[in-house]
């Protein structure tokens, strides 16, 4: 496949420098798939424990079901890599 690029409205082929050059970004890109997928689920679990911390404070009885709930999304990523893993899913909050 050629790649192109626009100079001043004309287009030319890369070099095969530039498509070296090009070929690497696209694999680091791929690399790093796994590491941003893990990040972006520790983002949305950090997100959903800091709504409960409250719970947490020292004046405030937490019952077991929340106890479990704020474990639970803390061991997710013993299961879990990404949110697009099969079966994945955060658990429920406690009514």
């Amino acid at each position: 496949m050629t790649r192109y690029r626009n100079v001043n409205g004309e287009r030319i082929a890369f070099t095969a420098k530039e498509e070296t050059a090009r070929d690497a970004v696209e694999k680091a890109w791929e690399d790093g798939k796994a590491n941003r997928e893990l990040a972006n689920l520790r983002n949305k679990r950090n997100i959903l424990l800091a709504e409960t911390d409250y719970l947490a404070l020292t004046d405030v009885t937490m019952t077991d079901a929340w106890k479990n709930y704020r474990q639970e999304l803390r061991d997710i990523t013993k299961t879990f890599q990404s949110m697009e893993d099969k079966d994945f899913k955060f658990p429920e909050k406690p009514s």
